[in-house]
């Protein structure tokens, strides 16, 4: 059942993921009885949010967020707070302060099973979700109330450009239209100018970086060589970033090459897979390409853009990440998989602790029947079919995600004590 007492519930929104979605959220939420209030940090924020009397404009200086952000939350009763990851610093302070007052903090993230799946989880995300510290056994003990079989993925998607062309407007925003906003200062190092270039430069250039991608991927497909996969991440990213034992992609590299060459077989070669949204402000191709030259493999080694995982992944004889959600992609194909940072699938049943040239000399393979279990927890807990950047996606997952938010328990815990609603089948929506 939902909470008995929706209009007792008071909604904070803080940021959200680029366009439209938190907006239609909170008119859902507003529409079960609940209040609904929003912070914004700069104009990119007011302009997504179309409900002008409950847009409150922080225009203090960071020093004095955490100050604020407490005053708001007794000043209008809030009891719930909303936010979209939980480690840029207005969020982290944020999610410390609901904590200790006992609010409940309902986090979104990119789905862990991205790109059909979007995640929902309560608390934190990530290296700060529940599942970290949950085991598979757990997880098994939880399913042996649900016989639902995990939905497959449909046949296409097509939340990218949106992505795209939503962060490119956001961030438009933020360069023409912030002069109320003086104090704010983004959460990464780039200034908004530069992000908002990289932005529209990535949008315009998709066809040729498909097309440099398409030449990559056949290349690689027509050599006829075992090879192995490495799947960047964004250096920026917080996953990354806080998550993981590397500060750049330069230095998870060398670890990469330098086990490959320390053991993989000499005629096995490395393709190294750049994130679909990486925009350039690292030159990861020269990266590779040095590296690769200083260690004496540069014959041996690729590199791909973006793009779909699918095509490389269906030959490749393992894989290395930090912590990427393309990790589970991996182990869905039963493919072994090492990974160096914290990620909520990195469970022993299923992932590698092999040194790295043990592991690309000859790997251990993961346990597949575990693994199914641990994918199909999560398609019943905290992964939503749906999207944040097209039309489509966001209808899929408003239609399910309000009713979660109301729910007394969260989605793990709801599976857990069997009160979890049965969840929707994933299917394209129009």
């Amino acid at each position: 059942m939902l909470d008995p007492s929706p209009t007792s519930r008071v909604f904070l929104f803080l940021q959200g993921p680029h366009g439209p979605f938190f907006h239609q959220l909170a008119r859902m939420l507003r529409a079960a009885g609940s209040a609904v209030w929003r912070v914004g940090f700069n104009a990119g924020d007011a302009a997504f949010w179309h409900d002008k009397p409950s847009y409150i404009a922080y225009r203090g200086a960071p020093e004095e967020w955490a100050d604020s952000f407490t005053a708001l939350v007794d000043s209008r009763g809030i009891t719930d707070i909303v936010l979209y990851g939980d480690t840029r610093p207005i969020h982290a302070q944020a999610v410390q302060i609901a904590r200790d007052k006992g609010l409940t903090v309902h986090v979104f993230e990119e789905g862990y099973m991205r790109p059909y799946w979007v995640t929902y989880e309560r608390g934190g995300s990530n290296g700060n979700s529940r599942l970290i510290d949950m085991s598979v056994t757990e997880m098994q003990e939880a399913l042996a109330r649900s016989d639902m079989e995990p939905p497959l993925p449909p046949g296409h998607w097509g939340d990218m450009r949106q992505h795209m062309f939503y962060g490119a407007l956001y961030h438009w925003f933020v360069m023409f239209r912030n002069g109320e906003y003086s104090s704010f200062r983004p959460h990464r190092a780039l200034p908004v100018t530069r992000e908002f270039q990289l932005y529209l430069k990535r949008f315009l250039m998709i066809p040729a970086h498909a097309a440099d991608r398409r030449a990559a991927t056949a290349r690689i497909r027509r050599g006829g060589f075992p090879y192995h996969l490495a799947l960047l991440q964004l250096e920026h990213d917080s996953a990354f970033q806080d998550h993981s034992p590397f500060t750049t992609l330069s230095e998870f590299l060398e670890e990469v090459i330098s086990g490959f060459v320390a053991g993989a077989p000499r005629h096995h070669h490395l393709v190294v897979k750049a994130h679909p949204l990486e925009d350039g402000r690292v030159p990861v191709r020269k990266v590779v390409r040095d590296l690769a030259k200083r260690h004496g493999i540069e014959d041996r080694v690729h590199y791909v853009r973006g793009g779909k995982l699918a095509q490389l992944l269906n030959d490749a004889r393992t894989a290395v990440t930090v912590n990427s959600t393309a990790g589970q992609q991996v182990l869905w194909r039963g493919i072994p998989l090492k990974v160096f940072g914290k990620a909520v699938y990195a469970k022993p049943e299923f992932v590698s602790t092999q040194p790295l040239p043990a592991f690309f000399a000859a790997a251990e393979r993961p346990d597949n029947r575990a693994f199914k279990d641990y994918r199909r927890f999560l398609l019943e807990t905290s992964q939503l079919p749906g999207g944040y950047y097209s039309a489509r996606g966001r209808r899929q997952l408003l239609r399910q995600v309000v009713d979660m938010m109301l729910f007394p328990q969260d989605p793990y815990d709801a599976l857990k004590s069997g009160t979890a609603a049965p969840r929707q089948q994933l299917r394209l929506v129009t």
